[in-house]
């Protein structure tokens, strides 16, 4: 299996986009009741992993970016 080598910058976005894509998994999920709450992502979640994909110089490059996460986080 090929295992992608990244850079601290891009290990940082990829890390940054499973953080963000736990978060809105268990902001869809909500409470066990239904609690009819509209699901909510807090903003600096997002923040961060925008931040975190600029500093690695893909933004606007998602193809890169889900290739780099394919190969660094392949699925189970």
């Amino acid at each position: 299996m090929p295992t992608a080598v990244l850079t601290d910058r891009e290990r940082t976005a990829v890390q940054a986009y499973l953080r963000l894509l736990h978060t809105v998994r268990a902001a869809f999920d909500g409470p066990p009741d239904g609690g009819g709450r509209p699901a909510v992502v807090p903003p600096a979640v997002l923040a961060e992993a925008e931040q975190a994909l600029a500093r690695a110089g893909l933004a606007g490059n998602e193809e890169h970016f889900f290739r780099l996460l394919r190969d660094w986080c392949p699925p189970a």
